[in-house]
C-alpha cells in the first residue's frame, strides 16, 4: 500500500525502510494468494471425490432399487408378470434383505468416508447383545501417556470406559506326527513298540476332528465338498472333493448304529409326524434323472427327536400307511 504524500521520506536510510517494507507485504501478499489458490484446488478434488461417491451411492440406489421392484413383482404381481409360478421361500426372501442391508450401509460408509465423520450427529449407544459365558474374554489395557511434568506424580484411579469387539479365530490346519519308537533290550530277543492309536480311516490321512469339520459343513451347514475342496485350497491344502466324499462315506458307515438308535427311540414315541418331499437324482448309467423321495420323522414334542431318511433307505411303517412307492425308492 502506497502511503500519503505527507508520509513519504525525507532520508535515504527511511526510503531504504519503505522499500524493505513494501517488499515484505507483497510477499506476505504472494503467499496468501497461493494458499487460496491450493485451498481452491483441494476444494475442487474434494467436489469430484464427492461427486464419484455420490454417483456410485445413485448406482447402487438403483441396483438395490431393481431387486426390491422384482421381490414386489414376484410376491404381488399378476401371473404373468411373475418371474416363477411359485413364491419364494423364506430363505430367499431373507437373502434379498441381506443384500439390501449391505448395500445401505455400504453407502452410508461411502458418504462417511467422503463427507467426513464430524459432520454426522452421534447418535445415542444402543444396548449390545451379551454373548455366553463360554467364550474366552482376552482383555487389553491402553493405558495413556505421562503427561509432561506428572513423570514422578502418583496416578490414581477414577473410572474406565470399557469396549466389547466380537473376534474370531479362523480354522488353521496342522499336521499330526505320531511318533512310536521301537526299542530292543539287552540280552532280550524281541522289539518292544507301542500299538498304534485306533483311528476311525485305518492308515487314512484325517483326523476324526478333520472329518467332523467336514461333515458339519457339507450337512449341517449345507456347504458342498467342491466349495470346500476351494476354501481348503486357499490355505494350501489339497484335499480332492472325491477323497472327502469316500471319507463320508466311511463317516455314514460308522454312525449308523446311532441312526439305528435314533429310529428307535423315535419309533417309541406315542405320537410321531412324517413329511415326504420328492425330489430329482440321477439314475445310474441313464445320465437321466428320477423322481426320489426323502422323509423326515420326529416324536412328539415332550421328547423331540427327528430323523431323515433318503430314497436309499425304505420309510419305515408304523400302520399309517402301505403306499411308499418303494419300486423307486431303491
Amino acid at each position: 500500500m502506497t502511503p500519503p504524500v505527507a508520509e513519504l521520506p525525507t532520508t535515504l536510510a527511511d526510503a531504504h525502510a519503505l522499500i524493505l517494507a513494501l517488499a515484505a507485504e507483497r510477499q506476505a501478499i504472494e503467499a496468501e494468494n497461493s494458499h487460496i489458490v491450493s485451498e481452491i484446488a483441494t476444494l475442487t478434488a474434494a467436489n469430484a471425490d464427492l461427486a464419484a461417491v455420490n454417483q456410485a451411492a445413485d448406482a447402487r440406489i438403483v441396483e438395490l432399487t431393481a431387486i426390491v421392484k422384482m421381490l414386489e413383482r414376484t410376491l404381488y404381481g399378476t401371473r404373468s408378470e411373475r418371474l416363477r409360478s411359485d413364491k419364494p421361500s423364506d430363505e430367499q426372501i431373507a437373502f434379498v434383505f441381506d443384500e439390501i442391508a449391505t448395500g445401505v450401509a455400504a453407502i452410508e460408509a461411502e458418504l462417511a468416508k467422503a463427507g467426513g465423520k464430524d459432520d454426522k450427529p452421534q447418535r445415542a449407544p444402543r444396548p449390545r447383545k451379551e454373548f455366553g459365558a463360554h467364550l474366552e474374554r482376552v482383555e487389553i489395557v491402553v493405558e495413556p501417556e505421562v503427561p509432561p511434568g506428572c513423570e514422578r506424580l502418583e496416578k490414581v484411579l477414577i473410572g474406565e470406559d470399557v469396549s466389547k469387539r466380537l473376534d474370531v479365530t479362523p480354522a488353521k490346519f496342522r499336521l499330526i506326527v505320531t511318533r512310536r519308537p521301537k526299542y530292543i533290550y539287552r540280552n532280550r530277543d524281541g522289539v518292544v513298540q507301542a500299538p498304534a492309536p485306533p483311528h476311525l480311516i485305518e492308515s487314512g490321512l484325517p483326523t476324526e476332528a478333520l472329518l467332523a469339520q467336514i461333515a458339519v459343513a457339507k450337512y449341517a451347514d449345507g456347504l458342498p465338498l467342491y466349495r470346500q475342496e476351494a476354501i481348503y485350497a486357499r490355505d494350501g491344502v489339497d484335499l480332492d472333493r472325491s477323497l472327502m466324499a469316500q471319507w463320508m462315506g466311511k463317516v455314514g458307515f460308522e454312525l449308523q448304529p446311532l441312526a439305528d438308535y435314533v429310529l428307535e427311540k423315535i419309533k417309541q414315541g406315542e405320537r410321531i409326524f412324517a413329511d415326504e418331499t420328492t425330489l430329482p437324482t440321477l439314475a445310474p448309467g441313464s445320465g437321466k434323472t428320477q423322481k426320489a423321495w426323502l422323509w423326515t420323522y420326529a416324536r412328539d414334542y415332550a421328547h423331540p427327536v427327528i430323523m431323515r431318511s433318503s430314497q436309499e433307505q425304505e420309510p419305515i411303517s408304523m400302520g399309517f400307511s402301505d403306499d411308499f412307492r418303494l419300486a423307486n425308492c431303491a
